[in-house]
């Protein structure tokens, strides 16, 4: 997290999925739409140590945006649950 000493990073190369490549995608889009790397930093350092540490490079990423779009009222948590839901649903 930020600030705090996280000893070396081990860079790994590896195929990147799908939706990390569409988590990408989006933060440049709202990067254009003002959402900037620092907001995103400041999501994701809010983060619980814990739900730092299980989630991944770019699930950290989708958690900044959501909290990004949510703090600026551009969605609403009941309509991010009915999403969530219905992706569930579709497995």
């Amino acid at each position: 997290m930020g600030g705090l000493p996280a000893g070396k990073v081990k860079p790994a190369e590896h195929d990147y999925a799908e939706w990390e490549r569409r988590a990408d995608a989006l933060a440049v889009l709202m990067g254009g739409k003002g959402v900037t790397v620092d907001e995103r930093r400041r999501h994701i350092e809010a983060l619980p140590p814990e739900a730092y540490d299980k989630l991944s490079y770019y699930e950290r990423w989708i958690v900044a945006l959501t909290q990004a779009l949510l703090q600026r009222g551009i969605i609403t948590t009941e309509e991010l649950a009915r999403k969530m839901t219905q992706v569930e649903r579709r497995g």
